[in-house]
């Protein structure tokens, strides 16, 4: 998770928005929709919005200072108008699955995508699997 995401823990909680009228009124709604598909099938977990723009599955903790603990969630993406913005875990073989993704770009703890035409889908659904699989969940 990237540390802005987590900096912004206190603002940024789940919330009931719904999740499903949030992509489709997103300027990537097909998507948004196709990588919430994906992240709802590795995840077996239902999303819930985290803040006005953020879709995320599951929960997990993270250190504070002074010992505290901070909620987050474990996986998510931001349907954005320039990319998708997802946060993932850097699951092992990182590297070697981005090599073989596509086009792409990563930020401090982000992937960004484009568009799904400019990526492969199954290295993408590696890279998810993989990552939902490292994550500590609460």
């Amino acid at each position: 998770m990237t540390s802005a995401l987590m900096a912004q823990e206190l603002k940024t909680k789940a919330t009931e928005a719904d999740v499903d009228s949030f992509i489709a009124a997103s300027s990537k709604s097909a998507d948004g929709a196709a990588l919430c598909t994906l992240m709802r099938k590795v995840s077996g977990v239902e999303p819930k919005m985290w803040g006005p723009a953020i879709v995320g599955f599951g929960e997990r903790e993270y250190d504070l200072a002074g010992g505290k603990k901070g909620r987050i969630l474990a996986m998510g993406f931001s349907p954005r108008k320039a990319s998708l913005v997802l946060y993932i875990e850097h699951a092992d073989g990182w590297d070697e699955r981005l090599a073989r993704l596509g086009k792409h770009s990563t930020g401090k703890g982000c992937l960004y995508i484009n568009k799904f035409a400019d990526v492969d889908a199954r290295v993408l659904d590696e890279l998810v699997t993989a990552a939902w699989n490292a994550t500590e969940r609460l």
